[in-house]
């Protein structure tokens, strides 16, 4: 049988070439690469806002077999800008499905390659670092790849860059919906108990839930909002959602908002970028990772109970646990390779932790602190 002609091709900055079949949007796309080891949740993945400005490489080689749902998308489209598959999606099979993968990449203009030995271009990514690439899908198998080289090293990288304000919301508004269960799906929260202020760097909509379910009634503003805004909410508490880029760059104007909230001694629940923002705030630093943590089978150390939870992660930037203040305490470390993965401020109801609690996709063992965020919201107002 004579191999199909390769119709798409992903260029590593090095000159290395991949070739292979292309699906979803036609076109050039360039970002950096990293790859995920979740089992499930692809579109939860492509549509985190966190992968902004990024490419995601699936070790795990069914991607496309259940399809694609309006319910499960974490933000409006996807976000992701383009995926690397090891094979061709096939015709989903699942009763939630509503469309098929390929399409509805194709509809939202984001790119796909399959075919690729997935396992040697994760390999080249733990060994080299995240490389930039160009994705070029073109049904004819045409490409010019000097100038796909090009592209990929005149990629801009995500060091310095501020892309929180690129997937942050437009204006402020309510959340009541609460996480999803069987059998009614989606529901309001009806009796809330907390006020909680969500500042928006590209939250995830299942964080929202979990604030929801957790008794919160949330008022989400765009990742700007200023202290003065923040607090004309009068919030019982505040929460720093996750997001995409360098926190060094978002924390130009992230951080003196932080501080002014942190002066106002409300709680404060920070995750993933929201913890590197918080850290930031307290007089920590941050540092790029060499290819980061993305998946959703991450062990993460509790260093005051001792317990293991295994975690959700999407983040390329880490807290220097080195730079933490005195009366900041870490208080959880990854068991992969020992990185920050959480924070405390002694004697005050504000923490925050690197992995993702909500999960979307991934375990759940982490969701005990949306209700220790709501404990500390009902100790304050004791």
């Amino acid at each position: 049988m004579t191999p199909a002609k390769p119709t798409a091709c992903l260029a590593l900055a090095d000159g290395t070439l991949f070739y292979g079949q292309g699906f979803g949007a036609t076109g050039q796309t360039q970002a950096e690469l990293c790859f995920n080891t979740a089992m499930t949740g692809y579109q939860e993945i492509m549509t985190d806002p966190s992968y902004a400005g990024q490419i995601v490489t699936f070790t795990f080689p069914h991607i496309g077999n259940v399809g694609v749902n309006p319910e499960d998308d974490e933000t409006g489209d996807p976000v992701a800008s383009g995926m690397v598959v090891k094979w061709m999606p096939t015709a989903p099979s699942n009763w939630r499905a509503a469309e098929g993968l390929s399409g509805w990449l194709a509809s939202r203009g984001r790119i796909a390659i399959g075919g690729v030995d997935t396992r040697r271009l994760t390999r080249a990514i733990r060994q080299a670092g995240a490389p930039h690439v160009a994705l070029a899908h073109n049904p004819d198998g045409v490409f010019d790849i000097e100038a796909l080289v090009a592209s990929a090293r005149d990629f801009a990288g995500l060091e310095g860059m501020d892309l929180a304000k690129d997937v942050t919301c437009a204006q402020s508004y309510r959340w009541n919906e609460k996480r999803w269960a069987w059998p009614d799906g989606y529901t309001p929260q009806k009796d809330p108990k907390f006020k909680v202020v969500a500042v928006d760097y590209g939250a995830k909509r299942n964080i929202l839930r979990c604030l929801a379910s957790a008794g919160c009634d949330v008022t989400v503003l765009p990742a700007t909002a200023t202290a003065d805004e923040v607090m004309a909410h009068k919030p019982d508490g505040v929460f720093l959602s996750n997001g995409p880029g360098d926190p060094a760059a978002t924390g130009e104007y992230a951080v003196p908002m932080i501080r002014d909230v942190l002066d106002k001694d409300v709680p404060v629940f920070g995750i993933c970028l929201g913890h590197q923002m918080l850290a930031l705030a307290l007089g920590a630093k941050t540092i790029k990772m060499n290819h980061g943590h993305h998946g959703a089978n991450h062990p993460v150390k509790d260093l005051d109970t001792g317990k293991v939870e295994i975690t959700s992660m999407n983040h390329g930037f880490a807290v220097d646990a080195q730079t933490l203040p005195e009366g900041v305490v870490e208080t959880h470390t990854s068991l992969f390779d020992g990185s920050n993965c959480g924070i405390r401020v002694e004697g005050k109801p504000v923490y925050s932790v690197q992995y993702h609690p909500e999960a979307s996709p991934g375990p759940q063992d982490s969701y005990y602190l949306f209700e220790r965020f709501a404990e500390a919201m009902a100790a304050r107002a004791r």
